[in-house]
Order: structure tokens, then C-alpha cells, then sequence
């Protein structure tokens, strides 16, 4: 019978940042991305939320693949079933450093918040409470928030997060029940999301992007 073991290696990742000159930055925003998208294109699609004194920081996933049989176009997952636990500790560990890196070469504090489409949603709540990155905001867009991350053990850093949910009144994606529970759990520990519907599907909208931004 095998035996399984798991080693730590070292990776290359892949990150795109408009904005990098900008030295009066006073934030910087974490855009990851849905399941097999990249982060490239992915910043593209939400340039509205650029200001002057912000940052636009696009992670990507560290796995990527072809999206049909073997060749063609690549996407990116930030992790699946398999070693899951493994994945959701890189993947914590990889944005961890990318704020370090990122506050480093700016030589100012930065305020950082998050902000996830689809299955980067679910990564940025994990991070947001399993690393030592204090997240100012989160925005889950068409995510619910992950049914497994226990709130009770951080439930002051929950509270002290400000959280924004974001669903399409025609999202056939995502299952409605745990969109709501998800709320629910943390309504729970004393937190207040913020809830926005617009009339869309499994999909970025612009009017609601440019409200998320604030005043340009």
C-alpha cells in the first residue's frame, strides 16, 4: 500500500498591477479571479475601478490549464477538492506575500481590500480571515461566502471586515441557499454585509462596478 507524503516546493506566480507608479497611492485593491480565467484579461474587465490613489493588484490562480482538451486557451483554478486544505494554506501564503511585496515597494502603508469574482471570492474571504493581512473590505461577486471557513474562531476580525455581497438577479451559477446561509452566518457573529442585486447573470456589471469604486 503507497504511502502519501507532500513536500513544500518553491513557485513562480504570476501577478499584473495598474497603477504601480502612482506614489500617493493610498490603497490597493485585490481583484482575483473566477475558475479558469487569467489575471491579465481579468484586470482588463475591471479598469472602472481605477482611481489615482489606488492600486489595482490582480493575482493569478497557481494553477493554470488548457480550458479545452489540452490545447488552445489557458485558464486558471486557485484550487479544486483535491488537497484542499494544502491548496487554501498556499493560497493565503501567496497573497500574504504579494501585500508584503507590494507595501514594500511602495514605502507607505497601503489600505488593501479585496475583491473576488466566482471561485476567487471564496479565496478572498479565506484570506481576508486565515492570514494577517488586515483587509479593510472584501466584495464576494457571485460567491457565497465558504461554508466551510469557521467564523467563531475569528469573529472579531469578521466583524472588524466590511463585507459586500454581489449577485446578479439571473446568476443560474450559484446556488441561492448557501448565498443566503452564508449571509446568515455572518449576520451571526455580528457583522452587517452589504448586499447588491443587479439585473444580470454569472457576470461582471458595469453600473454596479462603478458604484462599488466610489466618486473619480
Amino acid at each position: 500500500m503507497s504511502e502519501r507524503r507532500t513536500i513544500e516546493v518553491a513557485r513562480t506566480a504570476r501577478y499584473h498591477v495598474l497603477g504601480a507608479g502612482q506614489v500617493h497611492a493610498r490603497e490597493a485593491w485585490f481583484l482575483l479571479h473566477g475558475y479558469g480565467q487569467l489575471a491579465g484579461p481579468f484586470l482588463d474587465s475591471l479598469t472602472a475601478l481605477a482611481r489615482p490613489e489606488r492600486l489595482l493588484v490582480a493575482p493569478e490562480a497557481l494553477a493554470r490549464f488548457y480550458l479545452r482538451r489540452g490545447t488552445g486557451e489557458i485558464g486558471a483554478s486557485w484550487m479544486t477538492k483535491e488537497e484542499r486544505a494544502s491548496e487554501i494554506h498556499d493560497n493565503v501564503r501567496y497573497l500574504e506575500r504579494v501585500a508584503q511585496q507590494l507595501c514594500a515597494e511602495h514605502g507607505a502603508p497601503l489600505e488593501l481590500q479585496a475583491f473576488g469574482f466566482s471561485q476567487g471570492g471564496a479565496t478572498a474571504a479565506r484570506w481576508a480571515l486565515l492570514g494577517s493581512t488586515p483587509l479593510t473590505r472584501v466584495t464576494l461577486w457571485g460567491c457565497p461566502f465558504p461554508p466551510d471557513l469557521e467564523l467563531e474562531p475569528q469573529r472579531e476580525r469578521a466583524r472588524s471586515t466590511r463585507w459586500t455581497f454581489v449577485l446578479g438577479d439571473g446568476d443560474t451559477a450559484i446556488d441561492r441557499a448557501a448565498w443566503e446561509q452564508g449571509l446568515g452566518r455572518l449576520r451571526a457573529t455580528g457583522c452587517q454585509p452589504e448586499v447588491r442585486r443587479f439585473p444580470g447573470g454569472h457576470e461582471l456589471d458595469a453600473a454596479t462596478l462603478r458604484d462599488l469604486s466610489g466618486p473619480g
